[in-house]
């Protein structure tokens, strides 16, 4: 398949760029860095990286400036190369975001000819036809409307790019299926794409630590990129100090973060390093955390490293689902959701239980609030036999 070349400056991300830049891929990174600093204007270059990484400090979701052209897929390459060099997850995450935010606006205004050309590249099983597929019926105050799209996607490729959606409407059981294809609007399709562009940045730097300190040697080998480099890390540094994220701390009468369930730990350690969290997630961890007397304030600092933050609508959003006062997810209702990290991070409560006196019985935890008062009453009684011992050491000199 013959990709057009113009197809892939817009998409630099598809595989195909290591056939049309073959070039590129022999050659060392730095070596790369000197090409792309000799063959376009210096300034062009840091003009539009420098834009790219200020919208991303910022928390930005689109950017005006974006150009697609040859030079884009240079550009698309820095990027990458300026992730691994800065290593930092909570601006990662936000380039991701951005960058795939960015790339979620173009595909959903491109023909059905170029999204069926990408996904051919991508190896999805992807069908077009010119003639609409009908697939099924709306209707809206008795007014039938016919459901129409031009494309449908396999099953097996459409579960594969869904993978971390957690949201109901996306879910394969609520897609229309019909002999292994599910039917997909152009915005959906894009939809789905945006989140393997978006894990193709998350990507960057997936070394091992020395072959990612060697890797980072030979970019800043480059004067310019080693310039680029120091004045975006210097403001970043900058930006993160303005924000005075503190850590997840609790103040009087209020339950230790050492007693969360790894449903909770695992949420708030992905919350604290940057990266985006679905919409579930977030209910999860307000109502939870507002269960154990987290404040309005906290709840939304938890919220300030997310790519997507904005804090006047984070505080609106949590303010109103605060007033709702929903009781947190159940046990039963997280494992649904794929919540439940019991497993992953070997907790023995979890996987194990505790031991009813009441019920003469072993029993299972049901729900965090359980978790977290069996974990405080362990404790307290942990401490409470320490005394106990001082006592006694006290009185028998």
């Amino acid at each position: 398949m013959d990709l057009r070349l113009e197809l892939l400056h817009k998409y630099p991300w598809l595989p195909s760029l290591g056939e049309y830049y073959s070039e590129l891929s022999e050659k060392k990174p730095s070596e790369f860095l000197k090409e792309l600093f000799s063959r376009y204007p210096p300034n062009e270059v840091k003009t539009r990286l420098v834009s790219i990484f200020k919208a991303g400090f910022k928390n930005a979701e689109q950017l005006s400036t974006y150009k697609i052209d040859e030079l884009n897929t240079y550009i698309y390459l820095a990027i990458k190369f300026l992730l691994v060099a800065l290593n930092d997850k909570i601006l990662t995450n936000r380039i991701a975001n951005l960058y795939s935010k960015i790339n979620y606006e173009i595909l959903k205004e491109d023909n059905y000819a170029n999204i069926y050309t990408l996904c051919q590249d991508l190896k999805l099983d992807l069908q077009y036809s010119v003639k609409p597929y009908n697939y099924g019926i709306n209707i809206v105050k008795d007014m039938k409307q016919t459901l129409q799209t031009n494309i449908k996607l396999h099953f097996s490729d459409y579960l594969a790019l869904s993978v971390n959606f957690r949201d109901d409407p996306r879910k394969l059981v609520n897609n229309p299926l019909e002999a292994g294809y599910v039917y997909v609007e152009k915005r959906s399709i894009a939809r789905l794409l945006q989140e393997h562009i978006r894990k193709k940045i998350l990507s960057s730097g997936n070394l091992d630590k020395n072959s990612n300190e060697d890797l980072k040697n030979d970019l800043l080998s480059v004067k310019e990129f080693q310039e680029l480099h120091e004045q975006l890390a210097n403001e970043w540094d900058k930006r993160k100090e303005a924000r005075e994220f503190k850590d997840f701390s609790f103040g009087e009468g209020k339950a230790s973060s050492e007693f969360f369930p790894p449903c909770l730990q695992e949420i708030l350690t992905k919350a604290k390093e940057g990266q985006n969290l679905v919409h579930n997630e977030r209910l999860f961890m307000v109502f939870l955390l507002h269960a154990i007397n987290y404040k309005l304030d906290e709840i939304v600092n938890i919220f300030s490293n997310l790519p997507d933050f904005d804090e006047s609508k984070t505080r609106y959003q949590v303010d109103f689902a605060l007033e709702k006062n929903y009781t947190p997810h159940k046990c039963d209702t997280l494992k649904s959701l794929h919540f439940c990290k019991a497993k992953e991070y070997d907790d023995e409560l979890c996987l194990k239980g505790y031991y009813s006196k009441q019920a003469d019985q072993q029993k299972f935890i049901s729900h965090p609030l359980t978790y977290i008062t069996i974990k405080q009453y362990r404790n307290a009684k942990s401490e409470s036999k320490d005394v106990d011992k001082f006592n006694q050491e006290e009185n028998k000199e």
